[in-house]
């Protein structure tokens, strides 16, 4: 055996432990989900093949108003955490050296030590009738009785912004990190603005930590199930708790599979045209 065969080999072998686990546990389950949501039941055990299940969806009004809703507000929140974490990190990357730098870093990882579970119900504390902000509130005399500030949709859009906020500053400090500070100092020189500064080289600079921050934030939002429904309640509803009504409150497998693979579709089709719009590529975002 010549050095490039054993070389190719050690590489197959390096890469079999991730490709069986790709296979089984997200390509196989995906092929066996999608045959499921094909399968319409005639008679008890009976099934057949049929496309019943993506038709109900479409002739549903409830069913593809809130899909719409939930790609709506997640494309809102996605936008929403981009215009709050891009300041921070570029405050945090270009602003800050030493020790106070690796603070604030830090600082964004702290919620994260604790359950999606908990930093959910630590909003519900705050945001209750008989929570903390209501109580300021009346203090300070702007409420004259106690404030309800859960389920609705500006109370799951904080929560949403908040739960995925570090997956948006991570990406963008480390490229905004890599820009030379040169060509800010340049850009000034030669008679730029603060805007025509950020518009010519820092947001081109940092574009593949933009949408990649945006793809896992999107991903993330969209596919999110405890804050839309913990805040959201009844008022809000979200694809995903439909998702879950059908499979573990009606058993119904097929119709839920289909909800699934559609929704699949939407963040794969919205993904596909954020990396046309801005003219990236997914190697070169996730590199």
């Amino acid at each position: 055996m010549n050095m490039q065969s054993a070389s190719r080999l050690s590489l197959l072998l390096l890469l079999a432990p991730l490709g069986l686990w790709l296979f089984v546990l997200i390509i196989l389950p995906h092929i066996d989900m999608f045959l499921i949501s094909l399968h319409e039941k005639v008679a008890p055990r009976v099934y057949e093949y049929s496309t019943a299940n993506y038709a109900q969806f479409f002739t549903e009004p409830l069913y593809w108003r809130t899909f719409t809703r939930t790609a709506v507000m997640s494309i809102m929140a996605t936008t929403l955490t981009l215009l709050i974490g891009f300041p921070v990190s570029y405050y945090i990357a270009k602003m800050l050296r030493g020790r106070l730098k690796n603070f604030l870093f830090l600082l964004c990882l702290v919620p994260f030590w604790v359950s999606e579970l908990v930093r959910t119900f630590g909003w519900m504390i705050l945001l209750r009738e008989s929570g903390v902000f209501s109580g300021v509130l009346q203090w300070m005399g702007i409420a004259s009785g106690p404030v309800e500030m859960l389920y609705n949709d500006a109370t799951v859009m904080v929560g949403l912004v908040y739960t995925s906020m570090l997956f948006m500053v991570v990406p963008l400090v480390s490229t905004l990190d890599s820009l030379d500070d040169s060509l800010v100092e340049a850009g000034y020189d030669l008679g730029g603005n603060a805007f025509t500064v950020l518009r010519k080289i820092i947001i081109p600079h940092a574009m593949p930590g933009i949408v990649s921050g945006c793809i896992v934030v999107f991903m993330l939002t969209l596919g999110n199930y405890l804050t839309p429904v913990l805040l959201g309640g009844k008022n809000s509803l979200w694809f995903t708790e439909m998702i879950y009504t059908q499979f573990i409150t009606r058993f119904n497998w097929e119709l839920g599979a289909a909800f699934g693979f559609l929704l699949l579709a939407l963040s794969s089709f919205i993904v596909w045209s954020g990396l046309k719009l801005s003219r990236q590529s997914l190697s070169e975002t996730m590199g």
